[in-house]
């Protein structure tokens, strides 16, 4: 199966992005309004420039109080972005993002963010796809 069954499977096709300068409680606000667990970082809207999730504000929270809301998701944002492509089998993302101990990986074809998928994606299409496995096989086996 490819990232882009995935992509093209998801209810929420919008990519939720802020710029560098976005504070974190702006950030913030938008993981909450949009019900998601991470937003790109992205200058033009085109390209993704880094990612902030809500574990990075949490832990920065944590470490530095309630003073980081105010600061620029570029103070914390992880630049060392992991990407696919669409046309990526779903079996490298789900071992990058399993190694790698992340849940969303940005999708970039020819430098253009096309969409995110989460760990959560890769494993349902990855059940879907075992589970229909399972039932070609009965099929056969009972002779249908």
């Amino acid at each position: 199966m490819l990232v882009k069954t995935i992509l093209n499977s998801k209810a929420m096709k919008q990519i939720v992005t802020v710029t560098p300068n976005s504070t974190v409680a702006d950030a913030a606000t938008l993981l909450a309004q949009n019900g998601i667990g991470t937003v790109v970082v992205s200058t033009d809207g085109m390209a993704a420039d880094g990612i902030l999730s809500e574990r990075d504000i949490v832990r920065q929270l944590a470490k530095t109080g309630a003073d980081c809301l105010s600061q620029p998701v570029s103070e914390y944002m992880t630049t060392k972005l992991v990407t696919c492509t669409s046309d990526a089998n779903v079996q490298t993302p789900l071992e990058q993002m399993t190694s790698g101990h992340f849940r969303h990986m940005p999708v970039v074809d020819d430098g253009k963010l096309i969409g995110v998928i989460t760990l959560g994606d890769v494993v349902k299409a990855q059940l879907s796809h075992v589970e229909m496995e399972k039932t070609a096989l009965e099929g056969m086996i009972m002779g249908h």
